[in-house]
């Protein structure tokens, strides 16, 4: 009876959760329900295994009829073999001529090179019979340095005629043109060969270059022989008229030597040079009277000039203070002649 009391006081392990138990004079309250966790499981990642792409082989040659730069067939050959037909193709000469002279000139000298690489991957995919540019880099400068290197050797500086006297007459040397190379135009026709890739020969015909002075553009020539009293008269080297005239006497002789006209006037007053023969006398104003006629050619030998006199005796001797006196006629003539910068040679 002992035991059965003890296990009535005892809750039932099998007793329904949620039921009161009662015992004598005691109320238990059962514990509230228990929910079970279920615990959590991670399913690991398994990468998704990659399917490789069917590789297409590169074709080993180029295809068939594939042409770059319009002429290098490179259809049928290896990457390999095509650089090198494309590189001799570009590489060959520009052949220029100058009159008899034949240079060559490469384009690496030029300073110009193609993109050959560029255009040998273009030939690999390209369809049959395809056309593949052929780019070309020349810079400009490396042309103008080229170009300018011919100029020197070829352009010719103009040669003018010059007036010597040979035998008491005038000589004119016979002039010699020039020559110029038109650079820009050069530069331009060497460029559009590189880019073209045309290696037909480059002629070059340099522009003229015509001499200053020549022997037709001498035009007068004035010679006086103080010994002979004589002034000459010259169409460069062809003798147009001879004047009889005074020269200086012994006293104020005539200057020797190489001249020019340097003004002319019509009607001129006289004004007494700065001499111990005119230091008494007064300006004489243009008349019948006047010592120079009326016409005034002075040379640049200082108060020596060609003129006209009204005394006509005198001429054909040295009579004068160092001018060359002429008949006023003859002055006036030879006035109307010649022009300020025209040669004068006073010779013995």
């Amino acid at each position: 009876m002992l035991s059965a009391a003890l296990l009535a006081a005892t809750p039932s392990a099998t007793a329904p959760t949620g039921t009161e138990t009662t015992t004598t004079g005691t109320t238990t309250t059962a514990p509230p329900p228990t929910t079970p966790t279920t615990p959590t499981t991670t399913t690991p990642t398994v990468p998704r295994p990659t399917v490789p792409r069917p590789t297409v082989p590169r074709p080993t040659t180029i295809a068939a009829g594939v042409t770059i730069g319009g002429e290098v067939l490179v259809g049928g050959l290896s990457p390999a073999k095509a650089t090198a037909e494309v590189k001799a193709f570009f590489g060959r000469p520009l052949t220029v001529k100058v009159g008899k002279v034949t240079l060559r000139t490469t384009p690496r000298q030029l300073g110009a090179s193609a993109y050959v690489g560029d255009a040998i991957r273009r030939a690999r995919v390209a369809f049959p019979g395809a056309n593949i540019p052929l780019k070309v880099s020349a810079p400009q400068q490396h042309l103008e340095r080229y170009v300018r290197t011919l100029a020197k050797r070829f352009d010719r500086m103009p040669v003018d005629s010059k007036l010597l006297l040979r035998n008491s007459k005038p000589f004119v040397t016979k002039e010699q043109p020039g020559q110029r190379l038109q650079q820009v135009l050069v530069v331009r026709d060497l460029y559009r060969s590189l880019k073209t890739h045309v290696r037909n020969p480059l002629v070059l015909r340099p522009e003229a270059v015509r001499p200053t002075t020549t022997r037709t553009s001498v035009g007068d020539v004035i010679v006086i022989r103080r010994s002979l009293n004589r002034l000459f008269l010259y169409d460069g080297m062809k003798l147009r008229r001879t004047f009889g005239v005074a020269t200086g006497q012994f006293r104020y002789p005539t200057p020797l030597g190489a001249f020019k006209i340097i003004v002319k006037w019509r009607n001129p007053w006289w004004y007494p040079p700065a001499s111990d023969w005119a230091k008494d006398a007064e300006p004489i104003p243009p008349g019948p009277g006047n010592p120079l006629g009326t016409r005034w050619m002075g040379i640049s030998s200082p108060a020596v000039g060609i003129h006209g006199t009204p005394d006509a005796a005198s001429i054909g001797y040295s009579v004068s203070h160092g001018c060359i006196r002429m008949r006023i006629p003859e002055a006036e003539w030879l006035f109307d002649q010649v022009d300020v910068g025209t040669p004068v040679y006073i010779l013995r």
